[in-house]
């Protein structure tokens, strides 16, 4: 309110002292921007997954070397489904509507467009009874060479309905790659479909199958209810990108197989067939 100054001999409106100083007198220190999350980092990584190329034969895959992360897997088991809900893409990984009859090793090229630093492999579905005997051992064959041999594989993620566990065909597998995990090869049991078990359920499963990984990783995932996703995306992120080893993006490689459609193993329930089969020879 008004006041009389007897100093300047004529009254004046007092001006209120402002409660913050303008940033001329006291400057605010900028914040950065918080680093991106390793979630965020992982999940932006497999985002940026693309059609590389398809093949019948382990020769007919072109030699890379960069990274490759294989997904493998009794059909139905949610391969498709897994591959598509980490790179959030609908159909990168196809569920063909006759299951089992996926012949061919697809590969999907990672890493900023035109370059690429990892690669992730589609592996045939195996285990399901329809399918000619000697086409189940022929493709057996092709993905057993494929684990044995090819050079610049650096992880495989088998997939696993945890309602049926650890199949015969399987833990044939993990005697396959076993002596390459020895020497280093990571590996990954992806436990899909887990919103169909109970807590308790889930639990027993993942304990249980820890025990059959032989040294391998073992985690719970579901599409459905967003379980898991986040975690096998760092796992991946890590596998491609160690720590204080910088690997070199390559050019992606031109395919001969450009618009070939692929297919991949059709994941609702269907009769498995028994495991007459003998382990698959390199």
């Amino acid at each position: 309110m008004p006041f009389y100054n007897g100093a300047l001999g004529s009254p004046y409106l007092s001006m209120p002292t402002p409660r913050n100083p303008s940033p001329a007198h006291s400057p605010r220190t900028a914040k950065a921007a918080p680093d991106k999350s390793a979630a965020t980092v992982a999940m932006g990584w497999l985002h940026t997954a693309r059609f590389l190329t398809t093949a019948p034969q382990l020769h007919f895959l072109p030699a890379l070397d960069v990274p490759e992360i294989a997904f493998v897997g009794r059909s139905n088991a949610g391969k498709s489904t897994c591959i598509n809900t980490l790179t959030q893409q609908k159909q990168l990984a196809f569920a063909s509507k006759k299951p089992g009859r996926t012949q061919h090793i697809n590969l999907f090229a990672l890493g900023k467009q035109g370059l690429m630093d990892a690669v992730l492999t589609d592996l045939p579905g195996y285990g399901y009874a329809a399918v000619p005997k000697q086409d189940k051992i022929r493709w057996q064959q092709v993905m057993a060479n494929y684990l044995v041999s090819r050079q610049n594989l650096m992880g495989i993620v088998l997939m696993c309905d945890p309602r049926h566990g650890m199949t015969e065909l399987d833990e044939i597998l993990l005697e396959v790659i076993r002596p390459r995990v020895e020497e280093g090869l990571k590996f990954l049991i992806v436990l899909t479909k887990a919103d169909k078990l109970t807590r308790s359920e889930a639990a027993k499963i993942l304990s249980i199958t820890k025990l059959q990984a032989g040294g391998g990783e073992v985690m719970l995932f579901s599409a459905t209810k967003r379980q898991g996703i986040e975690d096998v995306a760092q796992l991946l992120w890590k596998w491609a990108h160690p720590p204080g080893k910088a690997l070199a993006a390559t050019g992606d490689v031109a395919s001969t197989a450009q618009g070939v459609e692929t297919e991949v193993e059709e994941e609702a329930e269907v009769p498995e067939e028994g495991f007459e089969d003998q382990a698959p020879t390199p």
